[in-house]
């Protein structure tokens, strides 16, 4: 799961595309959210770690810095929360998921099926 932190950044990141910690705390001031650039840098790192963005060194002025951009992630990531529903809750979490996927209307439904790439 994702904090909401880290959601904030991911967002940021997909709307600059490529961008140094800098840039992205940059951005997330833009949409009135004020963090030290320590915990940008921070929470760039654990999406990292949990493959959710990709990063690649740059040479600058004074060394070198990573570049981050975000990975195309929204499959991975329903695909493992439903492994998770089906681990913690079993048959009867799938039951009651399914229940809930009945409840929505056709376009719905297309539309999740098709961001779980399911149909």
């Amino acid at each position: 799961m994702l904090g909401s932190l880290e959601t904030e950044v991911l967002l940021a990141l997909r709307e600059l595309g490529e961008a140094p910690a800098r840039d992205v705390r940059a951005a997330l001031e833009r949409r009135g959210i004020r963090l030290a650039y320590t915990t940008v840098a921070t929470i760039l790192v654990r999406l990292y770690a949990k493959e959710l963005v990709q990063r690649r060194r740059e040479a600058c002025q004074g060394g070198e810095r990573y570049l981050y951009r975000s990975v195309e992630v929204e499959q991975k990531y329903l695909r493992n929360l439903l492994r998770g529903v089906v681990t913690m809750f079993g048959p009867a979490g799938v039951v009651h998921l399914n229940e809930e996927i009945e409840k929505l209307n056709p376009g719905e439904e297309k539309a999740l099926r098709r961001r779980l790439g399911i149909g």
